[in-house]
C-alpha cells in the first residue's frame, strides 16, 4: 500500500532547500527566470535526460529557473508535492497516485514521459525456459505496487501465468534487481532493455516474450503530475514546463541528438563505456519511447488504474476527470507549434 507520509526532511535535505542545486556532482548554473522545483525519478535513462535538459537549457528555453532533485522513493515525491515543497514530477511512475487520490489526496496526472516500458525480464537460471516455468519460484522486484511489481506482474498476467504462485521478492530498483539476477539471488528479474546487447557479458538470458517495450506497450512506464493546488496557482508554470520536456522528448528521438545524449552521459555515467552508451542510445532510436505529443489517452489512465486494483493497492477505478487534466499537456504543444 502506498504510504503518504510525508517526509519533509527527507526532500528539504536532498534537494538542499531547492537553492543551489548539485546535480551528478556538478552544479546547476541558475538562469534569472520563473523558479520551477522538479523531483524525478533516477535511472540511467533519466539521469542523462536531465542532463540534457541542463546542457541545452530548455526549461531556460521557456523563461524557467528550473531545481531539479532526483529520488528512488515515488512516495518521496507524492509527499514532497502535497507538502508544498515540489511543483511537479515531469518523469516518473505515477501508479502511486491513484491510490492516494483515492484516499482523498487532489492529484492529477497532466500527461506522458516515456509511454514503453524500458525492461525486459532475465534469468541465469538453466531450468527457466519461459515465463510460465516462473511460476512456483522467485522473481526479483520492489514493493508490491511499486514500478518494478506491476511491470512484472503485468506481463506474467498477459502471458497466462498466474502470477500469484510466483515468489516476489522486494529486491528493491531495477539495477539491484538485475544484479540479484546475475548472482542467482533470484530465478529472474528485470534488466534495462540495453542489456539485451551484453547477455553474454553479464552470463544471463531474456525470457522469450519478456520484453516489456513489445510485450506491454498500453503500460505507461512515466508520467507527470502535480496537485490540483498547483495546477490552480501555477498553470502557466506547468505548461512551460511540459513544453520544455516536450522539447526534450522530440529532440531525442533524433539522429542529431546523439552527440548531445553521449555529453550528458558523460557527465551522468562517467563510468560507462561507449559501448554501454552505443547500445543505449540504440535502444531509445530504435523504440522512441517518449510522449512527442505529451498527452495520455483515458485508455492509458484506465489501464494502470485496473493493474492497481488487481494488486489490491487500490479499491476501484476511479473517473478519468478526477485523476487526470491533459488541458495543460495539450496548452503545451500549442507552444511547440503543434503535435509532430
Amino acid at each position: 500500500m502506498l504510504n503518504q507520509h510525508i517526509d519533509r526532511r527527507t526532500l528539504l535535505a536532498s534537494a538542499a532547500a531547492f537553492g543551489s542545486l548539485a546535480f551528478g556532482g556538478a552544479a546547476f548554473a541558475q538562469a534569472k527566470g520563473l523558479p520551477v522545483r522538479l523531483a524525478n525519478a533516477s535511472g540511467n535513462v533519466n539521469l542523462a535526460l536531465h542532463q540534457m535538459m541542463i546542457d541545452l537549457k530548455f526549461l531556460q528555453d521557456f523563461g524557467l529557473e528550473p531545481n531539479i532533485i532526483t529520488v528512488a522513493d515515488g512516495s518521496k515525491i507524492v509527499g514532497g508535492l502535497v507538502g508544498g515543497d515540489l511543483d511537479l514530477s515531469t518523469m516518473s511512475g505515477f501508479g502511486q497516485i491513484f491510490p492516494a487520490i483515492e484516499k482523498g489526496g487532489k492529484m492529477k496526472v497532466l500527461g506522458g514521459a516515456m509511454l514503453l516500458p524500458s525492461l525486459a525480464l532475465f534469468t541465469a537460471k538453466d531450468n527457466v525456459k519461459s515465463l510460465k516455468d516462473l511460476e512456483g519460484k522467485t522473481v526479483g522486484s520492489g514493493a508490491v505496487g511499486s514500478l518494478v511489481h506491476q511491470l512484472s506482474v503485468a506481463l506474467l498476467k498477459k502471458k497466462g501465468v498466474d502470477y500469484t504462485k510466483v515468489r516476489f521478492a522486494n529486491i528493491g530498483a531495477s539495477g539491484d534487481v538485475f544484479r540479484a539476477v546475475t548472482v542467482g539471488t533470484v530465478d529472474a528479474g528485470v534488466g534495462e532493455l540495453s542489456l539485451l546487447e551484453q547477455q553474454e557479458r553479464f552470463k544471463v538470458r531474456a525470457i522469450p516474450e519478456a520484453n516489456m517495450s513489445i510485450e506491454l506497450p498500453e503500460y505507461t512506464y512515466q508520467g507527470a503530475y502535480t496537485t490540483d493546488q498547483v495546477i490552480e496557482t501555477k498553470r502557466d508554470l506547468l505548461v512551460r514546463t511540459m513544453a520544455a520536456y516536450g522539447k526534450l522528448y522530440r529532440h531525442l528521438h533524433k539522429p542529431s541528438s546523439k552527440d548531445d545524449f553521449f555529453k550528458a552521459r558523460s557527465v551522468a555515467a562517467k563510468n560507462a563505456t561507449v559501448e554501454e552508451n552505443e547500445m543505449l542510445w540504440r535502444s531509445l532510436q530504435n523504440y522512441k519511447p517518449y510522449a512527442e505529443n505529451l498527452e495520455l489517452s483515458p485508455e492509458r489512465i484506465e489501464y494502470m488504474q485496473k493493474l492497481n486494483v488487481e494488486l489490491g493497492v487500490q479499491k476501484a477505478a476511479l473517473p478519468f476527470g478526477q485523476v487526470a487534466d491533459m488541458s495543460i499537456a495539450r496548452d503545451a504543444v500549442k507552444l511547440l507549434g503543434g503535435p509532430t
